[in-house]
């Protein structure tokens, strides 16, 4: 009868229901009717306009459009609507639920409800357009619509009042529920008039948009959008799949909104700290707080962090609930079939039937999700976003009390440049992460409470034996976390170290190569990468019970509680408790997996404050007062000329433009009051470096203006110290330091040179205008020009730690140029001339110092060794011992002290002799050489990053649109690479991890559905024939049940320990095999790779690409797969329980591959810029403690102070958009979630299988929701490791040098080459197969026991040819023949060992002096003894402690340049090869070592062959046999006597030149 009912508004059933004799308002129908007219009059109006205004919206000037800005009110407006949406969905059910009960359709029961639903999604529509094109008079549409629906709904309230309505039927709850949304609505509605006064009011408001809106640059509009937006990150999505057509830059993420800037949280957390300062200052030993401060500025936001999470948490609660209900309500159904009620027109539900309905706990279940998905990202978000703003606002303070640290705390270790840079890099990491966890820590605790009251609520006692499992085993989960902290410190170590070495390795290849030592140095990596697989592997193994306790603990709490309640129940769980109360334990995991990191990073974060305390309150630089002269006068003269408020100069007060204009009036007027005699006067000064104890003593000096004085004096007399006191860096004991009238400005270059990470012009200028005439003067002063012109990019080349290396002189020459080009009264040099060569020094004397600062009047203090310079100084201080021994002219000191002017004579006779030895010895041609060497690779650096990217792209087709193959290339997943990876751990590791993957997962499922067969045996015996259920008596069924059950479990439990285990070790095996291949690889390549290749790009694949194999790559790896496999055994479950969810899979899974696919790519730019960012930061604070002195004499805090804002704010930015992009991604996959759920539930309840398994598939379907945003995160992660593997890959396809040679050993002598004879035959040689021939055609005859020497212009093919014998390079043609064996026949390892080299640059080894001589350990201590004694060395290594076993420090730096040359002469002497080759081997030595080398090479080495490769003519002047060579070819070969004799000849103008 039902199909064929007629519909009728009121219905058909009931004669009474147009019956108004009771007047209109007593009939409910009518009601029902009025209530439909508001809903009628809102679409009506709003539509026209809607589509008018869309209609022009394109045609207007985008400024952030979705933005524009929010009307008083915006958010309750946005809360107050979606709960009338909820409401209006609630009333909607009820109208359906009750419909059904009724005989005949009652449409308004329901029909005005939907309507109203309809026009209240109108009404924010409409608001939301309205307030991006901010017109509020439209807004009076809606106050109308407000008042009409609070009037009728109140009157069907009144109705229902009169009626006596219960109040537990939940339509009279609904109604005035409603009544009291529409009245706030309307009051907030009422608010807009009164703030913006856009209508009844003569003067409307004028509003502009917040000030970051204006400003352009601002592309995070997170604090601008709608809550909607807010909420969904809808904002993202432009940035997010443009990240398709063109890579994200730091263009397009713009700049950080005004709120987030480093300074403005700077400003709010310093503030709160000097607040708790104050409370402690009158007690002595209580330190402020950094925690109640940290709680001042940034206590709301996490407080709002944590709310949310407390909603989540809860709402969390209603899946479980709603599962249990929903299977309940199916099981019932069957019970009572519905009773149509009597009373017919007013079917009232109670609020216990409505929630009986399966269908609405379905969309119950589905809302609930939604919204504690939302609340939950937006917790995370609030979270983040407050943990990045205190980062900024914690390295702005670290970074101002860096500026004030006094000197003595850094130099003395108090302070350590690596505790800084800890400071920086790890401590406010720490704490970030810390803001980012910590509403976990109390939101965790409460989720547990509820957890387990709801078990019990469910399940009884048997409920708390599965809780106290978990609780049991949660601090085994806290143990694992605290090993795994200390694994990972201890393979830092042990990498630190093994980089070391490598570097060691790569810096001295040539060496290594040329003497056949590789494998010795291989070997000694090898070792250390061993210790170091030794920890990784302890690492991998907690990282691996880590993960099983994660998977392991929810089975056996199961286990336990289902067990213990079988036989204390004596039945089972009904479906519906058991569902329930698996979900429940889901829940419970989670927290208490974390709870153990939480509480980590807590304990982490407290070690972390401390540290900062003990920065922030240790010692600081006094106050800048001394550098004004007597104060008053200063400020005096300061007000004179600006009125600037007085403390604009104090240094704790940077206002920054005060200061600048300040200083700039200054300047220009000081130049004339120089009347004064003194620039700077020091009146009986005592100086300590914080020790208390006095460095310097009784100081009274006096250094006058526009003169030069000299400070000299011994090593460690005190001369850099005194120069540090006068500009305030030492703590003043005693005395004064008063500086003239003016207040002067002050050029400081330090004895160790300080550059900055920029380019040569800004090192230079340091901030200063730039002058072109000026700049060219200093320059050429410094003699700057010809290492400019080597550089790759002239001036603009980056230089200092991440730039290219530049030698010592030319460091110090950059630091001199910055001191003079800077324009100020006062120029301090410590020590300029200390890496120079003599004629740099006296260039530099001449033109900068005598010419250039003379010329502009500048006083110049000038700390000094050279005393030949002496004369030119106006002012002499002489200091001994930390006291001033003399000071005066040079010709008071004549007159007054005999003795220590005869002194200084000696002294400087003495530097005139070495000057002329010096002569020679051009220290600057050889540094410019190296320079050469280094820029030479420059054009090869682009080719490898080309290769990188090449093999990729061969793969693909060719296609005419390279700009969608590169896009194709960013989309795809780096499939070929990831496989490459996996097989290196090896196959059996392979194949045992995917079986044991896949069993395990099938074992969990098996669980899952053994508990579905088991509880719903009782309600239904009939349908399903289980394995136990056929078997006799109940008690033996339930032990077959319990039985199964337990064994699944353990085997469950056992296979999450094998796949955990198997996943770390295949990471480890792959990673050694991949470290292993790598460094032999590099090991044995072609010398040319490593010409060509920049080091930092070999090393960067030691570092941090090996750093990510070895410990990234594995729990990525792991984490994928189990979210990829629990994901699809949740999807299989489903489908398997109901059929029909397969068809709502198709639009849902397509929906998620573009999810997936848009966010792979935008994460992968964001985190790269987020890499790229941090590292210019941290390298700005490392630069800054290591020049402090420098900043503070020059007075560049404030430039500096802003640069680092500047770099914070680009890192906090990338940072930022990256964790907005994840919560972006997360919220998506969680509504996806949400709708799989629903689908699964309406499907199940319109088709139910049994009980049981519909509550497994609705349990899977909740899982589900949880691990799809990992498995697309865990995707784009592996997707950005795998560039790791690809990078080592692409070494690993290098051609190696060919080791094998044609010849047997066995016929090659074993003291092969005994006489050392050679013959060159028609040799050709070139670098590589494409590159132009070096040698061409080349041959020459050489004696046994002839002392050769090879000379030409640089690049005319000598040390080619040097090479040539070691068969570095590709002989292609012709052969050298030695001892009546061509070379090309031997094994490289055999021919490089039997000769010797010294190589031109002398190369040490960290280790012993025995090891640097015979890394083989061949030979005995008197040989090695013998050697030292030959290289003039034996009595320093004597004096040395440890003799032969003395410590060699990295590179060898704690010899001089000529004592390392010596090494390497001693050990070519220790391998006694009859033919020694040395390539110009004098050129770094001063002549007193180059004698002492001629002499050795003519006694010790007279019986062997010598090939001298010659860097100056007159050192081959005694030679047998010159051989002269132009671009690869011999033009004379003859003695040099012959050769001298040709007037005409190359030799004879080389020699002459060299005269």
């Amino acid at each position: 009868m039902r199909e064929v009912m007629e519909i009728a508004f009121c219905g058909t059933d009931n004669s009474s229901a147009y019956d108004i004799s009771g007047g209109f308002l007593r009939n409910v129908c009518f009601l029902d009717a009025l209530n439909l007219v508001p809903h009628v009059f809102l679409l009506f109006i709003t539509f026209p306009i809607l589509f008018i205004g869309w209609g022009t919206q394109s045609s207007k000037v985008q400024i952030h459009h979705n933005t524009w800005l929010h009307f008083p009110g915006h958010n309750l407006r946005w809360i107050l609507t979606f709960t009338l949406l909820f409401v209006h969905v609630c009333e909607i059910g009820e109208g359906i639920v009750s419909d059904t009960h009724l005989k005949s359709r009652h449409l308004h029961l329901f029909l005005p409800a939907i309507m109203g639903f309809v026009a209240a999604t109108t009404s924010i529509v409409y608001y939301h357009n309205i307030e991006t094109s901010n017109f509020p008079k439209l807004l009076l549409a809606l106050f109308l619509y407000w008042v009409m629906a609070f009037v009728t709904k109140t009157i069907k309230l009144v109705r229902y009042c009169q009626d006596e309505v219960p109040l537990a039927q939940l339509r009279f709850c609904i109604t005035g529920i409603m009544v009291v949304l529409y009245g706030l609505l309307m009051a907030v509605e009422i608010n807009v008039i009164r703030v913006r006064r856009y209508v009844f009011f003569t003067n409307p408001q004028k509003v502009k948009p917040p000030e970051d809106l204006q400003d352009l640059g601002v592309r995070f509009l997170q604090p601008f959008v709608n809550l909607v937006s807010k909420a969904t990150y809808w904002w993202m999505n432009t940035l997010i799949i443009s990240a398709h057509k063109k890579p994200i830059d730091l263009k397009a993420i713009g700049k950080l909104p005004i709120a987030m800037r480093a300074l403005t949280n700077y400003v709010s957390l310093k503030d709160a700290y000097e607040e708790q300062k104050k409370k402690v200052a009158d007690e002595p030993n209580h330190i402020p707080s950094i925690w109640l401060a940290m709680y001042r500025a940034f206590g709301r936001p996490i407080l709002l962090s944590s709310m949310f999470r407390y909603l989540a948490d809860l709402l969390g609660f209603a899946g479980p609930l709603c599962i249990s209900g929903i299977v309940d309500s199916l099981n019932n159904s069957d019970d009572n079939t519905s009773k149509p009620y009597n009373d017919l027109t007013k079917p009232y539900l109670t609020s216990h039937d409505f929630l009986k309905t399966a269908y609405v706990l379905a969309i119950l279940l589905f809302l609930a999700l939604i919204l504690q998905r939302t609340f939950l990202q937006a917790s995370y978000y609030v979270a983040i976003e407050t943990g990045i703003n205190l980062r900024g606002a914690l390295l702005a303070m670290i970074y101002n009390k860096m500026l004030r640290l006094s000197t003595s705390n850094l130099s003395m270790g108090e302070m350590t440049l690596g505790q800084i840079n800890n400071l920086v890099a790890i401590e406010t990491n720490q704490l970030m992460w810390f803001l980012f966890l910590c509403p976990n820590l109390w939101a965790m605790p409460v989720q547990i409470i509820m957890g387990v009251i709801l078990l019990y609520h469910l399940l009884g006692k048997s409920a708390l034996v599965g809780a106290a499992v978990i609780v049991l085993l949660a601090p085994i989960q806290y143990f694992i976390a605290t090993k795994l902290a200390e694994a990972q410190k201890s393979t830092l170590d042990y990498s630190t170290e093994r980089l070391k070495k490598t570097n060691e390795i790569l810096k001295g290849i040539k060496l290594l190569k040329l003497y056949a030592w590789e494998h010795i140095f291989c070997r000694s990596v090898e070792d250390t990468r061993m210790k170091e697989l030794t920890s990784l592997k302890t690492f991998a193994l907690y990282t691996s019970l880590s993960i099983f306790m994660n998977a392991a603990i929810p089975i056996a709490a199961v286990l336990a509680t289902f067990v213990t309640h079988t036989y204390s129940e004596e039945h089972p769980p009904s479906p519906a408790q058991a569902f329930a109360s698996l979900s429940l334990f889901h829940i419970l995991v989670t927290p208490l997996f974390l709870l153990s990191t939480v509480v980590r990073f807590a304990v982490k974060a407290v070690i972390s404050v401390q540290k900062l305390n003990e920065f922030l309150i240790s010692d600081e630089i006094g106050d800048d007062s001394w550098r004004n002269g007597d104060s008053a006068l200063t400020y005096e003269s300061c007000k004179k000329h600006t009125g600037l408020h007085p403390k604009a100069i104090n240094r704790r007060h940077p206002i920054r433009h005060h200061l600048d204009s300040c200083e700039q009036t200054l300047r220009i007027p000081s130049r004339h009051i120089d009347i004064d005699d003194f620039a700077i006067k020091v009146t009986n000064g005592y100086f300590s470096w914080g020790s208390g104890l006095a460095t310097l003593s009784n100081i009274n000096i006096r250094i006058p203006t526009g003169q030069m004085t000299m400070i000299v004096g011994q090593v460690g007399c005190g001369k850099s110290s005194l120069l540090l006191a006068i500009l305030g860096e030492m703590q003043t004991l005693d005395g004064k330091v008063h500086w003239s009238r003016s207040r002067y400005t002050v050029a400081y270059a330090a004895q160790k040179p300080w550059l900055l990470n920029a380019t040569v012009e800004e090192n230079i200028t340091f901030g200063s205008p730039f002058n072109k005439q000026r700049y060219k003067a200093v320059t050429d002063a410094c003699s700057l020009q010809p290492d400019i012109d080597l550089l790759p990019f002239g001036d603009q080349t980056e230089i200092g730690e991440r730039g290219i290396n530049l030698s010592g002189g030319q460091r110090q020459r950059i630091c001199v140029a910055r001191a003079l080009y800077q324009n100020t009264n006062l120029v301090f040099l410590d020590d300029p001339f200390s890496a120079l060569d003599i004629h740099l020094s006296d260039h530099l004397m001449q033109e900068g110092i005598l010419k250039f600062l003379k010329d502009d009047k500048r006083t110049l203090v000038l700390v000094t060794h050279k005393l030949q310079y002496l004369p030119h100084a106006d002012w002499i201080i002489a200091m001994k011992d930390g006291s001033v021994l003399r000071e005066g002219t040079l010709k008071d000191i004549q007159n007054n002290d005999v003795e220590l002017y005869e002194h200084w004579k000696t002294l400087m006779n003495r530097q005139d002799q070495e000057l002329e030895k010096d002569m020679e010895a051009d220290q600057t041609t050889l540094e410019r050489k190296t320079l050469r060497r280094a820029m030479y690779p420059r054009e090869s650096k682009a080719q490898l990053e080309d290769e990188d990217e090449g093999e990729e792209e061969e793969e693909e087709e060719d296609e005419d649109d390279t700009m969608s193959t590169a896009m194709r290339l960013r989309t795809k997943m780096p499939w070929k690479t990831c496989w490459r990876y996996l097989t290196s751990g090896g196959f059996f590791l392979l194949s045992l991890m995917i079986i044991s993957k896949l069993l395990k997962h099938s074992v969990i499922v098996a669980i899952d559905y053994w508990l579905a067969q088991w509880t719903s045996k009782n309600q239904n015996q009939t349908q399903n024939q289980t394995f136990c259920s056929k078997e006799g008596s109940i008690e033996e069924s339930k032990n077959c049940y319990v039985a199964i059950f337990t064994a699944l479990s353990a085997a469950g439990i056992v296979l999450c320990l094998v796949t955990s285990l198997t996943v770390e070790w295949m990471g480890l095996m792959a990673a050694k095999n991949l470290h292993h291949n790598l460094l032999n690889k590099i090991i044995l390549g072609p010398i040319r790779f490593f010409d060509t290749t920049p080091l930092g790009l070999i090393l960067n694949r030691f570092s941090a690409d090996t750093n990510i194999i070895d410990q990234h790559i594995p729990p990525t790896l792991e984490s994928l797969t189990r979210s990829t496999l629990l994901c699809l055994s949740a999807i299989g479950m489903i489908s398997y329980a109901t059929p029909y969810f397969l068809l709502a899979l198709v639009p849902l899974g397509i929906a998620f591959y573009f999810i997936q696919k848009y966010f792979r790519v935008a994460s992968k730019d964001l985190q790269e810029l987020d890499d790229s960012t941090q590292l210019p930061l941290l390298c700005h604070f490392s630069e800054t403690a290591e020049g402090l002195t420098t900043i503070r004499a020059f007075r560049h805090e404030a430039r500096f102070k802003q640069r680092m804002l500047e770099l914070t704010d680009t890192n906090n930015i990338a940072y930022l958009f990256l964790s907005a992009a994840n919560r972006w991604l997360e919220v998506r996959t969680d509504y996806l979630g949400a709708f799989i759920v629903l689908t699964a539930a309406v499907a199940s309840i319109t088709h139910g299988p049994t009980s049981g398994i519909m509550g497994l598939g609705l349990l899977y379907a909740l899982t589900i929701t949880n691990y799809l945003n990992w498995v697309v995160r865990n995707l784009a992660d592996l997707e950005v490791q795998m560039g790791a593997v690809k990078k080592v890959n692409s070494f690993l396809n290098m051609e190696s040098e060919n080791y094998e040679g044609t010849m047997d050993v066995s016929q090659v002598p074993k003291d092969w080459p005994q006489e050392g004879e050679i013959k060159i035959d028609n040799l050709c040689v070139r670098y590589e197969n494409n590159l132009k021939p070096v040698l061409k055609h080349v041959k020459a005859y050489i004696k046994p026991g002839q002392k050769v020497g090879i000379c030409g212009r640089t690049g005319s093919g000598k040390s080619s040819l040097s090479l040539a014998f070691f068969r570095m390079v590709d002989i292609f043609d012709g052969k050298i023949v030695i001892d009546g064996i061509d070379i090309s026949k031997l094994p490289l390892h055999m021919l490089r060992s039997r000769l010797s080299i010294i190589l031109q640059d002398p190369i040490l080894f960290s280790g012993s002096i025995r090891f640097n001589l015979d890394p083989e350990c061949k030979c005995t201590d008197d040989t090695l003894w013998e050697a030292l004694e030959i290289a003039q060395l034996k009595n320093m290594v004597k004096s040395l402690p440890g003799g032969l076993d003395a410590v060699v420090t990295e590179g060898g730096e704690n010899f001089s340049v000529g004592q390392r040359q010596l090494f390497c002469l001693a050990r070519a002497f220790v391998r006694k090869s009859s033919i020694l080759i040395m390539d110009e081997a004098t050129a770094s030595i001063d002549m007193a070592t180059e004698n002492i080398l001629q002499k050795v090479v003519m006694t010790a080495f007279a019986d062997r062959t010598v090939v001298i490769i010659a860097h100056r003519v007159h050192t081959i002047l005694t030679a047998d046999l010159v051989i002269v060579m132009k671009r690869g070819n011999i033009l004379e070969y003859d003695t040099p006597e012959h050769l001298l004799a040709q007037e005409d000849g190359i030799f004879a103008s080389f020699v002459r030149a060299d005269m």
